[in-house]
């Protein structure tokens, strides 16, 4: 496809008031404007024609990507013609989910002067999960005289799977810590805090003194302790809430997408420890449950499954929600529920269907701190509407306030926290039950 540039469009456009004032002063010079006109077009076409031509298009892009990580796609073309293209620019069209504006652009170069392969790369953040189609590729440059654009298109047909962000799973703080921790590698027995009774062994000072053996002790003549072997194979649930309050954007991605990212941090961390973990996701109704996993090798299983937690923009239905979840459940189990909630009123429903689970099972609550209102209530106020907008946000803290004291005097532990600690946060609460032996 060939058509003007802006200097053609302009050099024409020019050649008009000319022709005018000629043919005003001479009337016989009114042809001059024509003439003008046409010899440019009849230039234009030429310097479409000369220009170099697209051959081979190759568009490298990757099968999956994770959200809210830089996400590269590359471009590369080769020219055939007698004059290279100085530059050559490119619009690829793709989903939102990749680009919020719904296309990206490049520049295509060559590396050296001779060189006939053009290559370029541009750079997006995808914000949402899910299957990010790429559409159409346009590549246009100019001909030797700069008159005449050529432009040329090709259909990708490709889809990019983004995927939650699991960074944090590979984290050099994470990996130290799982080389390190009680859950490495090697298949051994760790004697210590736990609920499955191992073997008698001398009280030693620093020991907890509810675990001296008096009995035992009385036939030995000395102090003797139990020890407990740390129980495994646990049952371990995510519950994420993937309703309209979850899909509110906390730093630039959705509460979802955060609560996501640390669930799936944490789910690495238990089945590396040997204990079977499930997803699960809600919104007006169940959504994702996915059968009980075991070892890291299940880990990227999960990851996959994680990503299909859509974006539901409805009321949540906790008590379905959880009444369904607990139905499917056989034995006692650590169920953490990943929500939001705005005020007491709304989470009447919640704390009464949460009442219910905490008599068969361990329940732990994840809430991500709102970071916007907190900003709100430290700035200093200016004007009225600052002020207004200030109170407004204290209120809505204390009344999230209150419904975590309501679930803590239920018994129910409640990890809160800004999206860059919930995991580390989540973690820490993980490995305290498993040291009490508590699921």
């Amino acid at each position: 496809m060939i058509y003007p540039t802006a200097r053609a469009v302009l050099l024409i456009a020019i050649g008009a008031p000319v022709a005018a004032v000629l043919a005003a002063l001479m009337p016989g010079l009114w042809a001059i404007g024509i003439a003008w006109a046409a010899m440019l077009i009849l230039l234009l076409v030429v310097d479409g024609l000369i220009a170099a031509k697209a051959g081979n298009v190759e568009l490298a892009a990757p099968k999956t990507a994770e959200i809210g990580a830089p996400l590269e796609l590359a471009v590369q073309a080769e020219f055939a013609g007698l004059m290279a293209p100085r530059a050559v620019s490119g619009n690829l069209g793709v989903d939102d989910r990749l680009s919020e504006n719904g296309r990206m652009e490049f520049t295509l170069s060559r590396p050296e002067p001779k060189e006939r392969t053009y290559s370029g790369a541009a750079t997006t953040t995808p914000s949402r999960r899910g299957a990010g189609e790429i559409g159409k590729l346009w590549l246009r440059w100019k001909g030797p005289l700069g008159l005449a654009w050529r432009q040329t298109s090709k259909h990708s047909g490709r889809s990019i799977a983004v995927m939650p962000n699991i960074s944090a799973v590979r984290s050099p703080t994470v990996q130290m810590f799982l080389r390190d921790s009680i859950f490495g590698l090697l298949a051994r027995k760790f004697r210590g805090e736990g609920s499955e009774f191992e073997a008698l062994a001398e009280y030693q000072p620093g020991m907890d003194r509810r675990s001296i053996d008096w009995k035992g002790s009385a036939r030995h003549s000395k102090l003797l302790a139990k020890e407990y072997d740390t129980e495994r194979n646990n049952q371990i649930v995510f519950a994420l809430d993937c309703g309209s309050a979850m899909c509110e954007p906390i730093d630039g991605l959705p509460r979802i997408d955060r609560a996501v990212s640390a669930a799936l941090l944490t789910a690495y961390i238990t089945l590396k420890s040997g204990d079977k973990t499930s997803l699960f996701s809600f919104a007006a109704k169940p959504e994702l449950s996915t059968p009980f996993l075991s070892g890291s090798r299940n880990f990227y299983r999960m990851q996959q499954d994680a990503a299909t937690i859509d974006y539901r923009h409805q009321e949540s239905n906790y008590t379905l929600a959880l009444s369904s979840l607990s139905s499917r459940l056989q034995r006692r189990s650590l169920i953490i529920i990943f929500t939001d909630f705005t005020d007491p009123t709304s989470a009447d429903l919640m704390l009464e269907a949460a009442g219910r689970l905490i008599d068969k099972h361990l329940v732990l609550f994840v809430v991500l701190e709102d970071e916007e209102l907190s900003e709100f209530i430290q700035k200093e106020p200016v004007t009225a509407e600052d002020v207004a907008r200030s109170v407004t946000a204290q209120s809505l803290l204390d009344q999230k306030k209150l419904v975590v004291t309501r679930l803590q005097h239920m018994g129910i532990d409640v990890v809160e926290g800004p999206h860059k600690n919930i995991g580390t946060r989540l973690i820490n609460s993980y490995l305290k039950i498993k040291r009490r032996g508590a699921i």
